[in-house]
């Protein structure tokens, strides 16, 4: 078998004999969720019967160990499974009667629980408890979906499966089903699982082992099968050819901003650009234009990826843009008329999640990086289905009403509701030069804890891997980029204001921070010298300013840009001319640009820190040395010489130039533009005058 068709068995049977039975189920789960090929992020689900002590009794009952509601089977710990009593559990058979008990059932199964386990249920949970077995996956692998998604779905399983392979027709999720899928498994008991039509895969087993086992023969069986006999070129072959990566990437940093602009006026979103081979052979074939409208079929698909794509030419102009966007709210906004029940949850975003853009490659969008990122893998997933369910038969999406009552399910709404509120800056890109450095490192910091993409700008190629590495442990690695640049080139800033945009769909925020303190006498003060300062802090801030200007100006969203001056660009100090006369002009610049932005919605703003020494890169070097012996004072007693200089006698902490710049980059300052703050713990000669 071909590694590339076929998934492997990752089983260690060493590992696997040192684990009671729960840790051999997440052990399981987490070899499945590890290979997309078997299951999306965040889909399917795993269980466990397991004989427990009863927390009142001490007597052993049998408990219900499965994923929990909203969790991720690759990446889920012990703590990611519900519990619940099989005996009440069985009990609910009696208590149904019909089909609109169904959600009643699934609030019931909280009566089920055991040992007060907080973790809530999912909807699978009764088809897990129902089967007589004492292990059962539940996975979607694209092999499996393009059979259950095909027009011929029931031959093709009983042609690939043979008896031990059952079928059951698309039905919702729910107790229902369930008692189906239970019954179905104990009249049948030479089957190793079933097939449910336009959905994914459920197998069983006596143990653990036997059950992965059987899940990975099952997919790998329609993997091959498939790939035997599937009509070749896929999707009927290429009808345009894909652009150059060059001219590729040139499409995608000009349409990400224009889309994201347009579909960002209530709600930030952050955009992913994919350009796979699997997305280019289908988004250049013969069958895109029939296939996309088609939609998706497996209910996880649909919920990540939306009720179709929208298809976008590569050199779509900003008026076949506003077209095809407004073209699509009107076509959701209709199909939620035509579907819509009398107790449905009002009508959500009605922008695409999915963009298809021939001789390109799919771009999408969501609220934050990882959503976007997993909505386009969703939509790999869905691609790989409809060139197996195609190539062998007719492919299929989910029927429109189906798809809009699991879109609007109730009891999917009450699972959004119990979603934490959105940080303050959820949505926003922010671009931070200097950013391995003490300030910048803190400013990246606040700005990703509040909810923000970072994308850090520095000429230090081993501090800003290492300052990279730390937030993506930290905030996670999809929410921050690191991009070494040296803000005098033209070219670089231009290049790292387009990975930036290519990484996230544009930017929201821009902090000019990138500095340099070399300090003479005037009479002492070379060319050299001077040229050093006005270059890195006066060139460097104006580049930077300029490009970010622009990428903000082209989504029309507004935006805010925070430039980090100095209590030098409004008080002098002996001894630095260069350095004082250009944080004056940054200060000056930041001004000018406030009066060219207010009209886009632009905010200019400054802060101005004084003395700030712990974790600066600026003090590590030649400026404390001369500020010390300017000052005539040792090294070690510049921190309390500062502080004492202070008004407050307070020392000042990259921590504290966070807290302002995230001040003028959230809403808070929404009304503040080409104003500057003070952050240097009281300096009576730069008071605001």
């Amino acid at each position: 078998m071909s590694n590339s068709i076929t998934v492997p068995s990752l089983w260690d049977d060493a590992k696997a004999a040192a684990l009671d039975e729960p840790g051999l189920l997440l052990y399981r789960s987490n070899l499945l969720g590890a290979d997309l090929r078997i299951t999306n992020f965040g889909g399917g689900n795993t269980s466990a019967k397991v004989a427990m002590p009863d927390p009142l009794t001490g007597d052993q009952v049998d408990v219900l160990w499965v994923k929990g509601s909203g969790g991720d089977i690759g990446s889920m710990k012990l703590d990611g499974f519900a519990t619940l009593y099989m005996d009440k559990l069985e009990s609910l058979k009696g208590l149904y009667k019909s089909l609109d008990q169904e959600d009643a059932m699934v609030h019931a199964l909280n009566h089920c629980t055991y040992n007060l386990n907080p973790r809530a249920p999912s909807i699978d949970t009764c088809l897990h408890g129902y089967v007589p077995y004492a292990h059962v996956d539940h996975v979607h692998s694209d092999a499996v979906i393009a059979i259950a998604a095909s027009k011929d779905q029931v031959r093709l399983t009983q042609e690939i499966f043979g008896k031990e392979m059952g079928y059951l027709p698309w039905q919702r999720p729910g107790i229902d089903l369930g008692i189906k899928l239970g019954e179905m498994a104990k009249a049948n008991p030479e089957l190793v699982g079933v097939v449910l039509g336009s959905h994914g895969l459920f197998t069983w087993g006596h143990t653990a082992k036997e059950c992965y086992d059987t899940t990975l023969r099952i997919i790998n069986k329609a993997a091959v099968w498939l790939d035997r006999n599937r009509e070749k070129p896929a999707f009927k072959g290429e009808k345009v050819q894909s652009l150059s990566d060059g001219d590729r990437r040139a499409a995608a940093l000009r349409l990400l901003p224009e889309i994201r602009g347009r579909i960002s006026k209530h709600e930030r979103k952050i955009g992913h650009f994919v350009d796979s081979p699997e997305v280019m052979e289908f988004v250049n074939s013969n069958q895109l234009e029939a296939l996309a409208p088609l939609g998706t079929s497996c209910p996880d698909h649909f919920l990540r990826t939306k009720i179709r794509p929208l298809i976008v030419p590569h050199d779509a102009d900003a008026a076949a843009l506003d077209k095809l966007i407004d073209g699509y709210r009107a076509d959701y906004a209709a199909y939620y008329e035509r579907c819509k029940h009398t107790d449905s949850p009002a009508i959500r975003d009605p922008n695409a999640v999915i963009y298809l853009v021939p001789r390109v490659g799919m771009l999408s969008f969501a609220k934050d990086k990882a959503t976007a990122r997993i909505a386009a893998e969703f939509y790999v997933n869905a691609i790989n289905v409809m060139r197996g369910a195609s190539g062998v038969s007719a492919y299929q999406g989910l029927p429109e009403q189906e798809a809009f009552n699991i879109e609007y399910w109730l009891l999917e709404e009450a699972k959004l509701s119990r979603m934490p509120k959105p940080k303050s800056l959820a949505g926003r890109v922010a671009f931070i030069t200097g950013g391995a450095g003490g300030i910048g490192s803190a400013i990246a910091s606040k700005l990703l804890s509040e909810g923000a993409c970072v994308v850090l700008a520095d000429i230090d190629q081993a501090s800003l891997d290492e300052v990279t590495a730390g937030f993506g442990k930290t905030y996670g690695k999809d929410n921050i980029r690191g991009v070494k640049m040296d803000v005098t080139s033209e070219d670089a800033v231009i290049a790292a204001m387009n990975e930036t945009a290519l990484a996230f769909g544009g930017v929201d925020i821009v902090v000019n921070n990138a500095g340099i303190t070399l300090a003479a006498a005037v009479e002492d003060t070379t060319l050299d010298l001077w040229n050093k300062n006005m270059s890195i802090l006066g060139t460097g801030y104006f580049l930077v300013g300029r490009e970010g200007y622009r990428l903000l100006k082209r989504q029309s969203l507004g935006g805010s840009m925070i430039f980090i001056c100095s209590k030098n660009a409004v008080a002098a100090s002996p001894g630095a001319s260069a350095y004082c006369s250009v944080k004056a002009a940054e200060l000056h610049l930041a001004r000018c640009m406030a009066l060219e932005g207010a009209p886009h919605g632009i905010r200019v703003n400054a802060v101005n820190p004084d003395a700030v020494l712990r974790g600066s890169k600026i003090w590590q070097g030649p400026w404390r040395q001369q500020r010390a012996a300017s000052l005539k004072i040792t090294e070690d007693d510049l921190e309390e010489h500062y502080r004492k200089r202070s008004l407050l006698q307070r020392s000042v902490f990259p921590e504290d130039i966070a807290e302002g710049v995230y001040f003028f980059a959230s809403d808070v300052s929404n009304k503040s533009t080409g104003n500057f703050l003070n952050i240097d713990a009281g300096n009576a000669a730069s008071f605001t005058r």
